[in-house]
């Protein structure tokens, strides 16, 4: 049987916790008398901690001293760990483990791709971690998306070319990683906002076993 790699991202793909990113770093915004819009929020999806904070300081045009940065990055980190201390199963994204369970009934190497830190908690918590053969996470790489670092590890850890592998993301900088990684990138979400993706579907619901064979045999 043919194999491809398939690389999830986790946010916003596997489980809705960018509602919890969101509400952290509002709460930080706030603190430090910045604003911090929804519309902004998107900006972040796939983006590293470091680097989004220092995006919130640009847009409230604000300079920090290097211990208030870190003070506040730990702070944020903490809050959002307490959110996703209380997930369960039932924050898993529609259709995501039929389509887990699909691919691992085809015999495809799945690997996790995704910039969090907290990803093994994560999975572990929705009682996902069993599903992936390989994790690649924020602990791994050093390069944030749109660098497609993250992915190429994963293609590795899973023995796979770059080109035989299928990325599913929901940001604008994930799939530009898979698309510069040389892979098929799959964006999850809203088509006018993740126009670079090779396919594009709203959820995994849109997603049947038909089109994952199509993918296998590509």
């Amino acid at each position: 049987m043919t194999k491809k790699g398939f690389i999830f991202d986790l946010d916003g793909v596997i489980v809705d916790t960018a509602k919890y990113h969101f509400l952290a770093w509002q709460n930080l915004a706030k603190s430090i008398d910045i604003d911090f819009t929804h519309e902004q929020n998107e900006q972040l999806k796939g983006v590293s901690r470091v680097k989004s904070l220092e995006k919130i300081l640009e847009w409230g045009n604000k300079t920090i001293s290097e211990e208030l940065f870190a003070s506040l990055m730990g702070k944020k980190n903490d809050e959002y760990l307490s959110f996703i201390a209380k997930m369960t199963d039932q924050e898993i994204l529609p259709d995501v483990p039929r389509v887990l369970d699909y691919l691992i009934e085809k015999k495809q190497p799945i690997s996790l791709g995704s910039a969090s830190k907290n990803a093994r908690p994560i999975l572990d918590k929705v009682n996902l971690l069993s599903k992936f053969d390989a994790i690649v996470d924020g602990n791994d790489v050093s390069k944030a998306k749109p660098d497609p670092e993250v992915f190429l590890i994963a293609a590795q850890h899973l023995n796979m070319k770059p080109e035989d592998c299928i990325v599913f993301e929901d940001s604008v900088a994930g799939v530009q990683a898979a698309n510069t990684a040389n892979m098929i990138s799959i964006g999850i979400g809203e088509k006018d906002v993740l126009h670079e993706a090779d396919y594009i579907f709203s959820d995994f619901t849109e997603i049947d076993n038909s089109f994952i064979d199509k993918l296998i045999n590509k």
